[in-house]
């Protein structure tokens, strides 16, 4: 079974991640097909819009796969996540078409990060945001990361998910512009993000094309590397450790600061 799903269909690009027993939480695989799709998508003139949504009922996507962290052992294992992940969110929201995200439960750590650099974004009544890693794992975002979610929903809403690890519910999403519009039925959601797919895909494609691009280009550019210092304290440290290992064996982590 393919972990991500692509396919074309009149025009639109369908990314579904596909690890519905893992409530799609994201492989490394997974993101280099996102940004092999990405580029597919930005050479193909027929496709005019990227629809992406998550297998099953239960989440967009919940995060990395944690396990995959255990392998860290070096600093640079941490460097390479973070430009990783920057690099493959880079490519998502600098694709030359308009990307939707159809969100419906979870969407939280890498997969609220791929939801936010969507250009639009619809979700469920019952979809959750966040990034709780402050109760989870003990780790950071990047500084790119940062700066994509400062944009959109301002420094204290950021400063209030992370501080308090929690999720933020469809109503409260929608009151502070995280999303666009909710879909109250979870059954609907992908119909109605299917319309708004196919509106989008319809209007002058350089007008859309020049507007993604004017906004990124007002964001403050993060020098590479801005943040390594950061990255670095909180992934090589014991906490990180103990959070990993807490959260694959369902206990609550015993944090110490170091």
């Amino acid at each position: 079974m393919q972990d991500i799903l692509y396919e074309v269909r009149q025009g639109i690009g369908y990314v579904t991640f596909n690890r519905p027993q893992a409530r799609n939480a994201l492989t490394f695989a997974m993101y280099e097909r996102l940004a092999e799709i990405c580029t597919l998508a930005g050479d193909d003139r027929s496709i005019k819009a990227l629809l992406l949504t998550g297998a099953g009922d239960k989440a967009f996507a919940a995060g990395t796969d944690i396990s995959q962290f255990r392998a860290f052992d070096k600093p640079q294992d941490a460097l390479d996540y973070e430009a990783r992940i920057d690099r493959v969110l880079g490519a998502l929201e600098r694709c030359r078409v308009p990307t939707i995200a159809a969100i419906n439960g979870a969407c939280t750590g890498g997969g609220a990060g791929i939801a936010v650099c969507c250009d639009l974004r619809i979700a469920a009544g019952n979809a959750r945001f966040g990034f709780p890693v402050a109760r989870t794992l003990g780790n950071c975002l990047s500084s790119g990361n940062y700066a994509r979610l400062a944009a959109l929903i301002g420094p204290a809403r950021v400063k209030d998910m992370i501080f308090r690890a929690r999720l933020i519910e469809a109503p409260e999403a929608l009151a502070i512009g995280l999303v666009g519009e909710v879909v109250e039925e979870p059954a609907a959601l992908l119909a109605r993000a299917e319309e708004l797919a196919r509106l989008v895909a319809g209007h002058a494609p350089l007008t859309l094309q020049a507007t993604k691009e004017a906004l990124l280009r007002l964001r403050p550019a993060m020098p590479p590397g801005s943040a390594d210092d950061l990255i670095l304290m909180c992934y090589m440290s014991e906490d990180f450790r103990e959070g990993m290992e807490a959260f694959l064996g369902k206990r609550a982590p015993n944090w110490k600061g170091r």
